[in-house]
């Protein structure tokens, strides 16, 4: 089950990436989790995926 909170949900989203991740779409693939979803979640705290740094930002 993912954070609720966006803040928390940012920190366990990036740490996924950076530890387990090569790309957000394998993040979502493996974890089954709507990658639109979590991206406007997250750009609603200003938060932006880096595909170059595989990490929001």
């Amino acid at each position: 089950m993912l954070p609720q909170d966006p803040i928390m949900l940012l920190s366990y989203v990036n740490t996924k990436l950076r530890d387990s991740y090569s790309s957000l779409d394998m993040l979502c693939s493996d974890l089954n989790i709507d990658r639109e979803a979590l991206v406007r979640k997250l750009d609603a705290v200003n938060y932006t995926y880096d595909s170059q740094q595989n990490r929001f930002i």
